[in-house]
């Protein structure tokens, strides 16, 4: 049974921009796709006989959201297998359950406070936080929404090797025949200065050798498993968060992981999700990894 793309739906704009990248990424991968709105209309409105002839007006405008996307995305790629849903949930609650039984799930960037183009709503937060598989976030400009760009970016660290991001990107980079940006953040100790006369690499150069020698190794097994796939590696000081928010720019799609701990409650984010969640300039996707270490890093 092939897994659907699934998309949260609220009837805004950006969700609507979440809701057309979903059904082309669905069609990338020839996945169903699964349009979804929560609402808790019942909650507030109370469940109205079925005598009667009036609906609520919640009921109403939650069809309406679900009927209005469902058509869009229809129009768009009419031979798609398109299926459209009101859940009687809240929005996180329900997209989580959802994903449990997606190939990944597809939401909007909700702004606020006026930094509509910066800031990501709390469903959004809560959903890529927790989710148990990959969650796609849609944002940036023009470009980047109908993948100009021709580029996917990856960001590699230490202990990826075999991690659920790769196999993502690599995928991805497949569907769309883009460049794959693999790229590996470095940093120098902040105690060392940059020539110490200590260091037989001659200063920074020990420190960036050994992010070109994590790149090629970390990735060593999905270039024999994607050999059509063109890939750029590259070795960047710099803090990683940083780094990769501003390569964005560049690229169609950015992937990054996070690592799940279990029994772990809360959000868990690290640094560099987090920040591309918030400050990317085009669609995030969050690849969890699951870890039973209590002293597991966050993010990779």
């Amino acid at each position: 049974m092939r897994r659907p793309v699934v998309v949260g739906v609220d009837g805004s704009d950006t969700s609507l921009e979440a809701l057309d990248w979903a059904v082309d990424e669905a069609g990338r991968h020839g996945l169903p796709l699964r349009v979804v709105h929560a609402s808790l209309w019942e909650r507030y409105e109370g469940v109205v006989p079925a005598w009667t002839v009036d609906r609520p007006s919640g009921q109403v405008l939650a069809e309406n959201v679900v009927a209005v996307a469902a058509e869009r995305a229809r129009r768009r790629a009419p031979d798609a297998e398109i299926t459209a849903e009101v859940l009687a949930e809240d929005a996180a609650g329900a997209l989580l359950r959802e994903g449990t039984g997606a190939a990944f799930v597809v939401v909007g960037s909700r702004g606020r406070s006026g930094f509509a183009d910066l800031l990501l709503g709390s469903v959004g937060l809560i959903v890529a936080a927790r989710s148990c598989g990959p969650v796609v976030v849609v944002r940036g400009d023009r470009y980047a929404l109908e993948s100009r760009h021709g580029r996917v970016l990856l960001g590699v660290g230490e202990d990826d090797e075999n991690s659920p991001a790769l196999y993502f990107a690599f995928r991805e980079a497949a569907a769309r025949e883009s460049e794959l940006d693999a790229v590996c953040v470095w940093r120098r100790p902040a105690h060392e200065p940059a020539a110490h006369p200590l260091m037989s690499g001659g200063g920074t150069g020990c420190y960036e050798t050994r992010a070109a020698e994590l790149l090629d190794l970390t990735l060593e097994p999905m270039i024999r498993a994607h050999p059509g796939v063109r890939l750029r590696k590259s070795t960047v000081e710099g803090l990683p968060h940083r780094v990769l928010t501003r390569r964005s720019a560049g690229a169609d799609l950015l992937v990054v992981g996070a690592r799940r701990r279990e029994g772990l409650l809360g959000l868990e984010l690290g640094r560099v999700a987090h920040r591309s969640l918030h400050h990317a300039a085009c669609p995030v996707a969050v690849v969890p990894r699951r870890s039973t270490s209590a002293s597991a890093e966050t993010e990779t």
